[in-house]
């Protein structure tokens, strides 16, 4: 992390694992398998232990999302403030970039979303060939992205990677 202040810090959270639709099952019902609930509490708990805790949690309304805000309301505390958004679940990178904005003059946001739209606002932010998605956005993948200034416009701007969390496998296979 860094030592000052960010002026922004974004958080970004890709679903943990969740399995396939059932047969009629709607793809926006679908639900943390074993090692998703496992890596949502991993990653709650890593994000709690290292201070990373912000001022609002906007949420996709998405069955596997909610169930990965879960452990952050037990890991930060009750009072933290997690609202569910319909259109994270299927609306485009434009909408998570436009809801950062939109709340750009808080401390911190995090967004429990779905890919592509993570990593696309990743990128979007910290350029296309970033070295912590050489893989691809994983499950359960948690982004701390500070921003050093804001310009005139309100618009965020000048970010840097300062925290990439990833739940270690041999602890979700304890779990």
């Amino acid at each position: 992390m860094q030592d000052s202040a960010p002026a922004f810090r974004l958080i970004l959270l890709r679903h943990a694992r969740s399995g396939w639709a059932l047969p009629g099952q709607r793809d926006f019902d679908r639900m943390l398998d074993e090692t998703g609930y496992a890596e949502a509490k991993l990653i709650a708990q890593s994000a709690a232990d290292r201070g990373i805790r912000p001022d609002l949690i906007l949420c996709s309304t998405a069955v596997r999302c909610r169930q990965t805000a879960e452990p952050f309301r037990r890991a930060l505390g009750e009072d933290i403030d997690i609202r569910y958004v319909d259109q994270l679940y299927a609306g485009p990178a434009a909408v998570y970039t436009d809801l950062v904005e939109a709340h750009a003059e808080r401390a911190s946001l995090m967004l429990i979303g779905h890919n592509p739209m993570i990593e696309d606002v990743f990128r979007r932010f910290l350029g296309e060939e970033h070295s912590a998605l050489a893989n691809g956005y994983p499950p359960a993948g948690l982004a701390v992205i500070d921003f050093s200034t804001r310009s005139a416009a309100g618009r965020i701007s000048a970010a840097a990677l300062s925290a990439w969390l990833l739940p270690e496998p041999e602890e979700v296979a304890r779990r």
